[in-house]
């Protein structure tokens, strides 16, 4: 009997040593080196076969012959347009999320809803009655939906062999084992094997395959780095459980923008798309109240408009607390200092807490002039006329700076009613007649102050 190799892997980053040892050398996290089996050289296990009977050649680039292959439209306009405008045939895709945000929720609406794809859904997690009850919540609408609860690598491509379906969807990754290895599912070893074995999948039978992921309690998508290196593209479905909105953003997109956004509402019947995410994210009421702004902003290529709320008060400790959610604490500390250097507003003695309204987080430095326009407004408590809207950078010296594709958050601001929105005066090409909206251009915040205020 021949004897049985072992070697022991970091559940972190996946380094491999043959001997226990108590700091990984790679990634430096302590107690994470876990003994599995190298590995099992059975040759009666069945696996997908690689073999197509030709052979790789290297060729010329110029002689490499080019196929415009479509890309396959989802009905999901959302997911479409994170994908990069469709989805690519033989891609692998990772989707990650915290428990219960809604990731298998989202794989069965695809699955059950798209007409025109056949679709194989594999769950390792659920039972056949579990997801059929799912399913007739959500609306079944598509008759070429395949359910299949298995775990064993091996047994799922003999189902794709008869089944041949267009789309093929995995919920999850880390429940799936090969027989090739003989460690426990969801171990490194597993997953990565399981990873190879579905991406030679994907590449040889030109279908699109799902990876659901799980995540750790960092946030960061569980099993090895290299799984994120493997695969074409990784997005990751983010949102408050507290709140009823969830995004879809992209890590990382081989065929298309990593910038694009995604917004879903979670309803008891699955997850509603979002197309205006401007009104859900403006609240809706006639009071004024002070220290509130709204702010033109773009993720990706979407401009939206979203609310930036302010609250100070008088620091009832020595220390003022300074607090934001939703928006980079850093920013909001560099923009405190510049209206007290730049403008005389004493607020190192003050409490701050900003909030973005929906639960959304942004990185765009259009919403500098909203953040400062609603903590002045909140510190003097005079509201911010409602009929105005803003979309500028501010810069260190208390300038504001223009901002890129200025035109789409006019139009934007325009949609939705706004008479009047400041921006840059060093914004070039910008003319009042193309636009009904008022443009007002201001080059420091003085002058901002002076058109909200006066």
């Amino acid at each position: 009997m021949a004897k049985i190799k072992t070697a022991f892997f970091c559940q972190n980053c996946g380094h491999q040593t043959p001997k226990w040892l108590g700091k990984c050398p790679s990634c430096s996290e302590w107690n994470t080196f876990v003994e599995e089996v190298l590995g099992n050289n059975d040759s009666n296990v069945v696996a997908f076969s690689t073999s197509n009977g030709k052979t790789a050649k290297p060729q010329a680039v110029q002689d490499i012959e080019h196929r415009a292959e479509a890309r396959i439209t989802l009905h999901d306009k959302e997911l479409n347009r994170v994908l990069g405008e469709g989805l690519v045939p033989g891609s692998l895709i990772l989707f990650g999320g915290e428990p219960g945000i809604g990731k298998s929720t989202l794989m069965l609406q695809l699955a059950v809803t798209e007409k025109n794809l056949r679709i194989l859904y594999v769950s390792g997690e659920e039972s056949e009655q579990q997801i059929k009850m799912r399913a007739e919540r959500i609306g079944l609408d598509n008759n070429e939906c395949f359910i299949l609860t298995e775990t064993n690598l091996q047994n799922i491509f003999l189902q794709t062999e008869e089944i041949k379906p267009q789309l093929l969807v995995i919920d999850s990754i880390q429940t799936l084992y090969s027989s090739h290895i003989e460690s426990s599912p969801g171990s490194i070893s597993q997953v990565r094997e399981c990873t190879a074995q579905l991406l030679r999948y994907a590449k040889q039978t030109e279908v699109p395959v799902f990876l659901i992921g799980h995540i750790t309690k960092e946030g960061a998508l569980a099993g090895p780095k290299v799984l994120e290196h493997m695969v074409d593209v990784v997005l990751q479905f983010e949102g408050d459980r507290n709140h009823v909105y969830r995004l879809l953003r992209t890590i990382k997109n081989r065929f298309g923008s990593t910038n694009e956004l995604g917004i879903y509402e979670m309803l008891g019947s699955g997850l509603r798309q979002v197309e205006n995410p401007s009104e859900i994210l403006i609240t809706n009421t006639d009071e004024t109240l002070s220290g509130i702004s709204i702010a033109s902003t773009l993720e990706g290529l979407r401009p939206m408009l979203i609310e930036v709320q302010a609250l100070v008060s008088t620091a009832a400790y020595g220390t003022p607390q300074r607090s934001s959610t939703g928006f980079d604490l850093r920013r909001l500390n560099m923009l405190l200092a510049v209206m007290e250097k730049r403008c005389g507003f004493k607020l190192g003695a003050k409490d701050v807490f900003l909030n973005i309204a929906g639960g959304i987080r942004v990185d765009d430095p259009a919403i500098d002039l909203a953040v400062v326009a609603s903590v002045l407004s909140s510190n003097a408590d005079l509201p911010v006329p409602k009929n105005y809207c803003l979309s500028a950078e501010v810069g260190l010296s208390g300038e504001i700076r223009p901002v890129n594709r200025i035109e789409q958050r006019i139009s934007e601001a325009e949609k939705l009613g706004f008479e009047k929105i400041i921006i840059s005066s060093f914004n070039k090409g910008i003319s009042q007649k193309n636009h009904s909206i008022e443009l007002v251009m201001c080059s420091r915040i003085d002058e901002v102050l002076k058109a909200l205020f006066s």
